[in-house]
């Protein structure tokens, strides 16, 4: 095993050994410890952003493309925002300890469910500083210790946000050891990290399809997966186009750079005359080009689509535009190319909502509403470890409950089986 491959294995270890004390501290200490997050945050704003600049100029003179560097970027208003989700968590209840399904059985045995930390949950995320200190956020409220993997763009950023949180944590009374952070940005870190299953419950990657492809075939332990967003906007015959308008532009323009933003517009045939021009003009103001489709091309201006676009996860001022003849039509097209983030569709039918409701294949599902809201805290969270597009264990934004376990209890009074 090489040097670089020791870091993420020890700290791994590291963190497993942590994780014992964590899991059996108090919620009132977990609870003063992000509180103190925060507070350091702010605090320390002008030192983490001297830290973030640099990297971010060095990030636009390699051509990286503007979706990545929007991620990358801190600004005063983006760390006093990291630090209200902080306390957003603090002020959740507490997910350990409670008992679930508790029943008696004829013998008298009492028998349930105690909801209990998954252990040591890691991560390795591409350059979203902001991420480092979400899922340490979650990890301590929900008892698990954490082991962050960031990437190179920003990393300096993840370090300073690291370190403030590690020594926040030991403040509280917390195992400093309970957050890891990875110095080394050798690759070959990824991989150690991937096979350390015997100290790692759960690996959680955040960033694009290669990272998620290797994440998810290199693991040797259990991984929950997402974040791909390939998200429709359906506007039924039966919308208010006004509404509809006012989605279409949040969910698209708002941030196009993030995975809950809107890549493909489908519009029933039946408004489309009246429709796409009235969004077209509204999306071209705002610098959106449109890639249509033959019969959207008759009526607004566009790039030509390609059958590829329809896979598309944008991340940028680009959207997919098709025309469909029903609701049935648009479940279709969606079924074949969605990616099972966020799906939307803007109707007065209740007959429709409901159809759509219970036939898009999705995390998360909209009826006159915009995808963006797909995100852990306008869900009442605090923040996310991640949006999950699987189906097992965790569904769309992952929080407090999707990083805990439960364990049978079983309350006798001397009773036997034999």
């Amino acid at each position: 095993m090489t040097a670089t491959m020791t870091e993420a294995v020890e700290k791994a270890r590291r963190a497993r050994a942590a994780s014992r004390g964590l899991a059996t501290a108090s919620a009132d200490q977990r609870n003063a410890a992000l509180r103190g997050i925060a507070d350091a945050l702010e605090r320390e704003s002008a030192r983490i952003l001297a830290v973030n600049a640099p990297e971010v100029e060095r990030a636009r003179a390699r051509g990286i493309t503007d979706a990545f560097i929007d991620r990358m970027v801190l600004t005063e208003e983006r760390i006093a925002g990291i630090a209200r989700d902080t306390r957003a968590v603090a002020a959740l209840p507490d997910p350990l300890g409670s008992i679930e399904e508790m029943t008696t059985r004829p013998n008298g045995l009492q028998i349930g469910k105690m909801r209990v930390p998954l252990g040591v949950v890691a991560t390795v995320y591409e350059s979203r500083p902001n991420v480092t200190v979400d899922i340490a956020a979650i990890c301590l409220k929900s008892g698990n210790a954490v082991v962050l993997r960031s990437g190179t763009d920003a990393h300096g950023s993840s370090q300073i946000l690291a370190e403030i949180v590690r020594r926040e944590t030991a403040a509280a009374g917390l195992p400093e050891d309970a957050v890891q952070f990875i110095d080394s940005t050798d690759r070959e870190e990824v991989g150690a990290l991937l096979t350390a299953h015997e100290y790692i419950d759960l690996m959680v990657p955040r960033g694009g399809a290669d990272l998620i492809r290797r994440v998810r075939d290199e693991a040797t332990m259990p991984v929950v997966a997402g974040g791909i967003g390939v998200c429709h906007t359906y506007v039924d015959v039966d919308a208010d186009l006004d509404m509809a308008e006012r989605i279409v532009i949040d969910a698209k323009t708002v941030r196009p750079s993030v995975c809950n933003a809107m890549d493909t517009l489908l519009v029933h045939a039946g408004i489309a005359e009246t429709f796409l021009p009235q969004i077209a003009g509204a999306l071209g103001s705002r610098g959106v080009t449109l890639h249509v489709d033959d019969r959207a091309a008759r009526l607004v201006a566009g790039v030509p689509v390609t059958p590829e676009d329809y896979d598309r996860e944008w991340l940028s001022l680009d959207c997919s535009v098709r025309i469909v003849g029903s609701l049935d039509e648009a479940l279709d097209h969606i079924a074949v190319h969605g990616s099972g983030h966020s799906e939307a569709i803007v109707t007065d039918s209740w007959s429709a909502s409901q159809q759509f409701l219970k036939t898009a294949d999705a995390a998360a599902v909209f009826v006159n509403a915009s995808t963006y809201f797909n995100d852990g805290g306008q869900f009442g969270l605090g923040c996310e470890v991640g949006i999950s597009t699987q189906k097992m264990h965790a569904r769309g934004p992952m929080g407090l409950r999707e990083l805990t376990s439960y364990k049978w209890i079983v309350l006798g009074t001397g009773q036997t089986r034999g």
